[in-house]
């Protein structure tokens, strides 16, 4: 804005000093600068939240991936053109004839082969229903017409490759020629041609050897004759059914007799009316026969070496061309024949597809009988002899195998990490691509190797029949770790690899195309023209112009059947031509690289050797060091789900992909995570009870295994799930703690002890059990005792100080015991309401002893002898000092015996102390129903800051305006934080509720007997010490029936019966524990007179009787002592120090004070 609103004159006048720029450059360094530390920051962030951010690629977790395969709109008729238009057609129809055989190999090895394989798999064996088989093969006919179809495809090609090649190479005189093909081998097409024979031979493999679909056939071939007898209950037409079972006919006489190869071979190939002759082309033949020479003399050289990559299936492809020329020509190479057969001590088996192996040396002794009739029978034996001695063999070199492959993967591994890692250096750009080429190249040779040690052995157990040990299972599945290692190296690197791969094409490209270039410019620098140089010259300027562009599949193709034209006559020196069919053979490796890595590390074949997983995940447990190994197992398991999908026998493939979900699912549970889930929580089971005597857990004697590994692995993708190891175990103790909490209330304090132990010792995160308060220790439930108060009075002794009851006798070998944090407990599980139920519970239970009570008093006995009792303390109080005579209160209690005694030896009196008791149990128990309400509030409030000031969420609510839910959760809170403000701060007074409503009656006219009860109390209390002297005895002797320490119950209860009577002053009056401390006083004063005066005698026994004499009366003195220190505590829960006037007297003062303050306040507000 400031700019429009100058004057131009100031516009023109304004000159550049160079300040703006220097200005400009300094902020532009400082946005530079911003830019950098602002990126290391954000990588900084991205590293600290994902590891996997980056370069490195999770096996499991990418959704995307990165596909590698070069790919072109060009046709081949695009891609050939040379101005040699006779050339351009032989080169176009070859190219033509091996890209269809490639198409029909993959279109077999995806669909056919995995839908034969999987044929009946997925139905549990032991309830295949009736008719279900029949079902699956009626899925499964439209399936068997589709392969017949391919079949017949796949014959027609053979004939037309046979054709095709017949027609260059003729031996007819006369006949015109289409290229000179003397020097000319087209290799290649050889090589398609064997692998399309593969494909039949592998198809007839797969019949051979399933059984399962050869009894479904029969089956449904029974059910369709029974629908033949009866077509109008199956609601079929007759004229539908012949043509149907003319198709099956057909389909068993194609496919499942296992004949397929057999009638390819044995197919008419000359064709006179085409003016195609064949079997009698001698100079074809010979070609053939070359051909298979060649390939074969390249395989055999290659196989079992390190650098082995795909000959084992060329082996197999030369197998069939032989078998083919044999059934053309009818000729057979014998040398040739006996080199094939002695492979077989090198190459026993091989892998076709997944389960499928393949024994050469049977395959052509059967289809070549006129060479097998000179083999002697021993060579055969040999053979097979030597079948069974490689098996025995690799069992024995597996361990070692394992080692030395271990080795070798891992210092790949490490070396793809490090060249991958390293900065690009632009000087030596060409080296560090060789470099990362010969990584690459390696690592498939791998790859290669271990794949088929595996395939090899597993399958050549299963075919003979062989049980495999246990540690060749365990060294095999190492392998399968390895080879899946293998897979994920590359993988996790996908984006240097995938930038490395297109410059290492580049570079073999343009080192194939400087050879070429040189071989040409010797072609020219000839002079001499034929037709031959010709066919030469184009085919070089061909492979020149293809190998310029994407290295695609079919540029590569073309470019090897041109070189198979520019060969000839020695257009390359033999220093020239191997150093190029090497970069040709990297150059096919590296263009495939992902596919080669993907099809040499599937392990789909782990379908059909699943019984092997239990033993991998057994091993796995009890080496739980390298537990993450088992991330691989289960990618090489998953390997097997595409395959899964071209199931055709049920209705869909889902249903055979849970199947093997949930059998994989069952096992992994049963060998590892349950076991694993087991361990730990005996461990930490033994870990807490190490107080108990247990089994010997030294670790240097019993071994120590650290399962805390299996807790540090990443969650195990399996199928559309993540299995985490940490979390079930977590789950299952969680599940296992809170059930056995609930079970065993008491147990609440160990379980929280291993939950913490195993967060500490395993990492495990624990979930608290959130339980009701119930599971806190809490002994017997206020509920029950409410319920059976009169049982629990009974059973249980109160101690007044530590405010605890504590079981008489127990059949157990321990007692319970009730405390204040039992019952706060209880009523945090049950609520505040419970406390006044209890209160009125025990005012119906106090209600029934009060009138056994009475009528005790009441009895003539009792009364007569209180009556008599009183009268004689008033007329002796002033001689006895005011003090009530011992000798009087032992008199009453022992002649209380005499009125009778129950068949326990218990008399009258014993039977009236145990009812005081009863109540003063009650009143302790009420008493600690009181401390328990308090002591719960306390904690429940504990987290109020303020109870002086407490917000009031209501209000709040209302000024915020929230929803109408959120109003009245606030005002739930509000009242329940009233509720234990109020409670915490009052807590009820329950003691002077109970007095209140019994006191007018204990007081009242009609119940004068009960004012003698003053008066039973010393012989009361002389009676209780008996008992409670007798009770403490009982513990150091060995049955201790009846033992007790502690019995404050009597105190309580006499406290009580005393307030309600209003009688403490007359209590007092009796001076009666100053007249027992007198007595027993004066009595060991006289002992220790007399023993003092027997000392001189020396009269042991009479010693020793005075030391028991002394002993006694310091216990019944001590013990009458504790009782008055009781009492007096007991007396002061009821106010005893006042007496009814006096506690009158006191609430008319109250009542006469606050009225006044009242009155006070009014006339103040009225001035």
């Amino acid at each position: 804005m400031a700019m429009e609103s100058m004057s131009p004159d100031w516009e023109f006048d304004r000159f550049d000093d160079g300040s703006q720029k220097i200005h400009t450059e300094v902020q532009l360094k400082n946005y530079g600068k911003f830019l950098e530390e602002y990126t290391s920051q954000l990588k900084g962030i991205e590293e600290a939240l994902d590891d996997t951010i980056g370069d490195v690629w999770d096996f499991t977790l990418d959704p995307i991936a990165l596909q590698l395969v070069p790919h072109e709109q060009s046709s081949l008729l695009e891609l050939i053109k040379t101005d040699n238009k006779v050339l351009n057609k032989v080169i176009t129809v070859y190219a033509a004839l091996c890209s269809e055989v490639k198409k029909l190999k993959y279109e077999a090895e995806h669909k056919f082969y995995n839908g034969l394989l999987y044929y009946g798999e997925g139905a549990s064996d032991n309830s295949v229903l009736e008719g279900e088989s029949q079902i699956q093969m009626g899925r499964f006919i439209s399936f068997l017409q589709e392969l017949s179809c391919f079949v017949s495809r796949c014959f027609e090609v053979v004939v037309n490759i046979v054709h095709q090649l017949a027609a260059l190479y003729t031996s007819t005189k006369g006949a015109p020629k289409i290229i000179e093909s003397a020097g000319v081998h087209f290799q290649t097409v050889y090589e398609h041609l064997g692998e399309l024979l593969v494909v039949l031979i592998t198809l007839d493999e797969i019949m051979e050897n399933h059984m399962t679909l050869k009894d479904h056939w029969k089956m449904y071939k029974r059910l369709l004759k029974s629908v033949h007898h009866n077509p109008l209950k199956f609601a079929i037409s007759e004229d539908k059914l012949k043509p149907f079972e003319k198709l099956l006919l057909k389909l068993e006489g194609q496919l499942l007799d296992g004949m397929i190869f057999q009638a390819c071979v044995d197919q008419r190939f000359d064709d006179p009316g085409a003016g195609v002759n064949v079997s009698k082309n001698s100079q074809f033949a010979e070609e053939f026969s070359y051909n298979i020479r060649t390939i074969f003399t390249n395989v055999e050289s290659k196989l079992g070496e390190p650098s082995e990559i795909d000959q084992r299936d060329k082996y197999a492809g030369v197998s069939g061309l032989f078998v083919l020329h044999f059934h053309i020509f009818r000729t057979v190479d014998k040398k040739l024949y006996r080199s094939l057969l002695d492979v077989c001590k090198k190459v026993p088996a091989v892998t076709l597809t997944a389960n499928i192996i393949w024994f050469p040396d049977a395959f052509l002794v059967n289809k070549v009988p006129p060479a097998a009739k000179l083999l002697d029978k021993k060579s055969l034996l040999s053979i097979r002899a030597h079948r069974e001695a490689f098996l025995q063999q690799k069992a024995q070199t597996l361990a070692k195998d394992v080692q030395s492959y271990y080795v070798f993967v891992a210092s790949w591994m490490m070396k793809m990490e490090s060249i991958l890692s390293r900065e690009q250096r632009p000087e030596k750009l060409a080296e560090d691509l060789s470099g990362r080429c010969s990584v690459f190249v390696q690592g498939i040779l791998y790859a290669y190797s271990l794949s088929t040690i595996i395939k090899t052995t597993m399958n050549m157990h299963m075919s003979m029949q062989k049980p495999m040990t246990k540690a060749s299972v365990k060294a095999l599945c190492r392998l399968v770790e390895l080879l899946k290692a293998v897979e994920h190296t590359f993988y996790r690197r996908s984006m240097v690899v995938a930038d490395s791969v297109s410059h290492i094409t580049q570079q073999l490209q343009s080192q194939a195309l400087t050879a070429i270039a040189t071989a040409k410019k010797r072609v020219v620098s000839e002079k001499k023209y034929s037709e031959q140089r010709l066919d030469v010259l184009s085919s070089l300027v061909l492979a020149e112009n293809t190998l310029n562009g994407p290295s695609t599949k079919e540029r590569r193709l073309v470019v090897s059947l041109a070189l198979s034209v520019g060969t000839q006559m020695r257009t390359f020196r033999d220093e020239e031509l191997l150093p190029l069919q090497l970069v040709l053979k990297k150059l096919d490796l590296i263009s495939e690289l992902k596919e080669r890595v993907k099809v040499q590390c599937d392990c789909s074949f782990l379908y059909w050797h699943r019984a092997v997983f239990p033993i991998y995940l057994d091993d796995v447990y009890d080496n739980a060091v390298d537990a993450a190994r088992i991330h691989y197992m289960f990618s090489a398991l998953r390997d097997s789900v595409p395959s899964m999908m071209h199931a055709k026998h049920m209705d869909t493939y889902d249903q055979l992909l849970q199947s093997y979900d949930v059998e994989i699912m069952d096992v992994f549970k049963e060998h590892l995570l349950d076991k694993l889930c087991k361990e730990i929580e005996k461990d930490l089971r033994l870990s807490v009870h190490t107080h108990l005597k247990l089994d010997d857990r030294n670790p240097f004697k019993v071994g120590l295994k650290d399962l805390a590994h299996f807790f540090t692995l990443k969650p195990i993708r399996f199928f559309n799930r993540f299995i985490d190891i940490k979390a079930y175990v977590t789950h299952y103790l969680d599940k296992t703690f809170y059930n056995l909490t609930t079970v065993a209330l008491h147990d609440w304090a160990t379980y929280s002890e291993m939950r913490n132990l195993a967060t500490q010792r395993y990492g495990l995160i624990m979930t608290e059990a959130h339980l009701p308060s119930q599971t806190l220790e809490q002994g017997l439930d206020v509920l029950e005792i409410m319920r059976n108060i009169h049982v629990f009075v009974s059973r249980y002794n109160y101690n007044l100080n530590n405010q605890i009851f504590i079981e008489k006798t127990s059949n157990n070998k321990h007692l319970n015991t009730i405390n204040i944090r039992h019952i706060a407990n209880s009523i945090r599980t049950h609520g505040t309401g419970i406390m006044n139920t209890t209160v009125n519970f025990t005012y119906q239970f106090l209600r029934k002893k009060f009138y056994i009570f009475s009528q005790f008093m009441y009895d003539e006995h009792i009364k007569s002898r209180l009556i008599k009792d009183i009268r004689f303390f008033r007329e002796t109080k002033d001689e006895s000092d005011q003090k009530y005579p011992f000798e009087r209160a032992e008199k009453f209690n022992r002649g209380i015996r005499k009125l009778g005694i129950t068949p326990d030896g218990q008399s009258y009196l014993d039977q009236f102390r145990q009812l005081i008791s009863q109540i003063g149990n009650a009143m302790g128990y009420v008493r600690m129903i009181r401390s328990g309400g308090l002591h719960c509030c306390s904690s429940a409030i504990r987290f109020v800051p303020d109870l002086e000031d407490i917000v009031n969420f209501e209000e709040a609510v209302k000024e915020e305006g929230l929803s109408e839910e959120t109003l009245k959760a606030a005002s739930l809170l509000d009242s329940v934080l009233g509720d234990l403000t109020s409670n915490s701060a009052e807590g009820t007074e329950y003691f002077k509720m109970l007095v209140g409503v019994f006191s007018p009656e204990f007081r009242s006219v009609k119940n004068m007997h009960l004012r003698n009860f003053y008066m039973i109390v010393p012989p009361l209390t002389v009676n209780f010490v008996e008992h409670s002297i007798g009770c403490k005895e009982k513990l150091n002797k060995k049955n201790k029936g009846g033992a007790s320490f502690t019995d404050d119950g009597f105190a309580m209860g006499v406290a009580y019966i005393l307030k309600l009577l209003d009688q403490y002053q007359e209590f007092d009056s009796l001076h009666w524990f100053q007249a027992v401390r007198d007595k027993y006083v004066k009595e060991i004063n006289a002992v220790v007179k007399e023993q003092n005066v027997q000392t001189t005698s020396q009269d042991e026994k009479l010693m020793q009787t005075m030391n028991l004499t002394q002993k006694r009366l310091d216990v019944y003195l001590q013990e009458f002592e504790l009782l008055y220190f009781s009492l007096s505590s007991a007396r002061i829960f009821f106010r005893a120090d006042k007496t009814a006037a006096e506690e009158t007297a006191e609430k008319k003062d109250r009542e006469d004070v606050s009225k006044g303050g009242t009155e006070g306040t009014s006339e103040s507000s009225t001035k």
